[in-house]
């Protein structure tokens, strides 16, 4: 191989190199941006989380605990997380959307500060019936007695149930309630579940689509 055509080598294989290098860092710059902790209104560091904190893939999810659909939804996501072991992490906002997701929301928070949060999930989706406003019923249907169900709820669960009384009654959690609103307000959410899945929000609402997500994400 004459010189030239040795030099010739070395400069194309250095413009490679650096072509890839520079793609490298490029995908790591989009990467990074769409990195939920690029915006605060999608993760707080006091929201309810399941799975390692350094996970590849972080999904959003905004739920309302008394949304017959995230109640349905609920089992799905929890499948999607087992089938993913380990490499994702889920994290709960609230968005309020009907009568009685207030107390419900402190009943949840309550239980998170007991370090059962997600029992208390599953639960009160698995008998949402009992205490939460489902759609078409009769105007007239009796109204559920919430203080007195959901302290009935924090004793099956081995919760201080005084504690969780206390913090129906007095509302403790409205703040960090009403900052998940306005979080998710500002991202354009207007109704339950919806999911973002490392910022990037989930455009059409099926597990089909959530799983498409992931995929993308952990490529």
């Amino acid at each position: 191989m004459s010189k030239d055509v040795k030099i010739l080598a070395v400069i194309a294989l250095t413009i490679i190199a650096a072509a890839i290098i520079g793609s490298y860092y490029y995908r790591s710059s989009v990467q990074s941006e769409r990195r939920p902790q690029a915006n605060p209104a999608l993760v707080r560091d006091d929201s309810a989380s399941l799975g390692p904190a350094d996970a590849k893939v972080t999904v959003v999810e905004f739920l309302d605990p008394e949304c017959e659909s995230c109640a349905a939804f609920g089992p799905v996501v929890k499948k999607i997380m087992a089938d993913h072991d380990g490499r994702i992490r889920l994290v709960v906002r609230y968005m309020p959307l009907h009568p009685n997701s207030i107390p419900a929301a402190n009943f949840l928070e309550a239980a998170l500060e007991q370090g059962k949060y997600w029992p208390a999930q599953e639960l009160l989706f698995r008998k949402q019936s009992e205490w939460g406003e489902r759609h078409g019923a009769p105007a007239t249907a009796p109204k559920p007695d919430i203080p007195a169900l959901f302290e009935k709820y924090a004793q099956e669960l081995g919760l201080d149930s005084a504690k969780v009384a206390d913090a129906i009654k007095q509302n403790r959690y409205a703040a960090k309630i009403e900052r998940d609103r306005r979080d998710g307000q500002s991202l354009g959410v207007r109704q339950t579940p919806s999911f973002f899945v490392n910022g990037r929000r989930l455009a059409r609402f099926s597990e089909a689509d959530l799983r498409s997500l992931i995929q993308e994400e952990l490529k």
